[in-house]
């Protein structure tokens, strides 16, 4: 059996996302409560490269668990990817004789992990915060309730006046790789259409749609759009639909960055809140290079590998659903 563990660091990386800092202030709080000594690393592995490293105390952490973003701040690091970078934070962590890392973060962040682990055998613990909820090994993402629920705010509004001005609204949400946020929130909305990358669009489909709801006077109509749908967003998909209804009074939205910020949601704050407790539990029983996810309510641990290999799937059902709900 491993020595236990008695310096940890912990950071933030790739995109941030709401329940960041409550799943900071649990990793914190538990490693303290169990005398581990704890480091903030800020900027994610760019910091940990540029030696941006402090020692932590519970007041750091104090009245941080409704906040946005993350106190440890963010950022992606191409130099990481290199083995001059690997070296640099490998040198650091020596510096401050951490000895273990909890990493919060998405698919990146985990490939990072393995890579650096492979190279210098630093044990390792992610949590995933990601508002995308595309990792395996967990029913849901820190941030993604967040930022749905943000979305969903947005597009009932948008529904109110498009309701006033008989009009269409193409509205899109964040999701390059991954629909979920748009099939949640397009659901919870009650769209009239949901493009997300998991499903090639048939443009003259959803075309033809719209032309059925015109003629039974249907006057209001919202499509949620994933960024990262084949048409590459709305306004790709725009023109077509203009070609199609000229004298159709339709406009785009873009929610973009409001899905990340604001304060995190009650489930959210509580799933961060498990998962920080548990990354520590993994770290001091040696059950490490894993991410701490939870399944049908129980904590789970996933071998990083295993996380960004497999993506999870959007249920069928789900799909059929957003076909009959919008008839």
């Amino acid at each position: 059996m491993a020595a236990r563990i008695n310096k940890i660091g912990i950071l933030t990386s790739g995109g941030d996302s709401p329940g960041m800092n409550a799943a900071i202030r649990a990793a914190v709080r538990t490693a303290l409560y169990h005398g581990l000594d704890v480091y903030g690393i800020r900027r994610g592995y760019q910091g940990m490269i540029d030696g941006d490293i402090f020692k932590m105390q519970t007041t750091d952490v104090s009245n941080i668990i409704g906040r946005g973003g993350t106190i440890l701040k963010t950022a992606r690091s191409k130099d990481f990817m290199t083995d001059e970078g690997m070296q640099k934070a490998y040198t650091q962590l020596q510096k401050h004789d951490i000895e273990g890392l909890v990493l919060i973060g998405g698919d990146g962040t985990f490939r990072g992990a393995v890579a650096f682990f492979n190279k210098y055998t630093i044990p390792a613990v992610g949590i995933p915060g990601t508002i995308d909820k595309d990792l395996s090994g967990t029913d849901f993402t820190i941030g993604f309730d967040t930022a749905v629920n943000t979305a969903v705010w947005a597009i009932d509004k948008i529904r109110d006046t498009a309701e006033a001005h008989d009009r269409l609204f193409l509205v899109e949400v964040m999701g390059r790789d991954a629909g979920y946020i748009a099939i949640h929130s397009g659901i919870a909305c009650g769209a009239e259409d949901i493009l997300i990358p998991e499903q090639a669009t048939d443009i003259n489909e959803v075309l033809d749609r719209i032309d059925r709801d015109e003629l039974r006077k249907k006057t209001v109509h919202i499509l949620v759009v994933a960024e990262g749908d084949d048409f590459g967003g709305v306004k790709e998909f725009y023109p077509r639909v203009k070609e199609r209804f000229p004298l159709l009074d339709i406009r785009t939205t873009v929610l973009g960055h409001i899905q990340r910020g604001g304060p995190p949601s009650s489930s959210d704050r509580v799933l961060a809140s498990r998962l920080g407790h548990a990354a520590i539990g993994a770290l001091l029983s040696d059950h490490t290079q894993v991410m701490a996810g939870v399944i049908n309510d129980e904590i789970v641990y996933t071998p990083f590998e295993s996380t960004v290999k497999q993506r999870t799937c959007i249920h069928k059902d789900m799909l059929e659903m957003i076909r009959v709900l919008s008839a």
